[in-house]
This record gives structure tokens, C-alpha cells and sequence, in this order.
């Protein structure tokens, strides 16, 4: 395995995984906030738009990191070692 591979697990895996957890966070918020407010819009509540930021912002950084976790772990049983992207960052 090569950079490249490292290149499409690594970061392609974390940008679907945000993407997924955007879409998750959307769906709960639709159920779970009874109202029609769109945390997005410029007219909602200041409190509503934090919050909903938030939890997506934690969604979205828990979803990338344990994607990229995975990948490497998956990377590492292939190709004997680590990327060395990963190896480069490690001090």
C-alpha cells in the first residue's frame, strides 16, 4: 500500500463520515426539536443555532477521527505499518 491509498482511505473515509454525520444529526434534530425552526436560518434563535452547531461540530469530529482510526488500524494490518503520514506526525 501507498500514499495514494492512504490518501483515498484516510481522507476520503473522514469526508463520508462527516457527511454522514451531518445527515444523522439533521434526522435527530428534525425528531427531537418539535418546532419547525431551522437552526440554519438567520431568523433563528441565537440559542438554537449554537446548540445545533455544536452537536454537529462533535458528531462530525467524533465521526472523522474514528473513521481515520479504523482506516490506519486497517492500513497498518495490510501493509505492515502505519501510513507514513501518521509515522511523520508522531514525535
Amino acid at each position: 500500500m501507498g500514499p495514494l491509498a492512504w490518501k483515498i482511505m484516510g481522507t476520503g473515509g473522514a469526508v463520508l463520515a462527516g457527511l454522514l454525520a451531518t445527515k444523522v444529526v439533521d434526522l435527530i434534530w428534525s425528531r427531537a426539536v418539535q418546532d419547525d425552526v431551522n437552526p440554519k436560518s438567520p431568523e433563528a434563535p441565537i440559542s438554537k443555532a449554537v446548540l445545533y452547531a455544536a452537536l454537529t461540530g462533535l458528531a462530525v469530529g467524533a465521526a472523522k477521527t474514528l473513521t481515520t482510526r479504523k482506516a490506519a488500524q486497517f492500513y497498518a494490518n495490510s501493509a505492515g505499518h502505519l501510513p507514513q503520514a501518521i509515522r511523520e506526525e508522531q514525535v
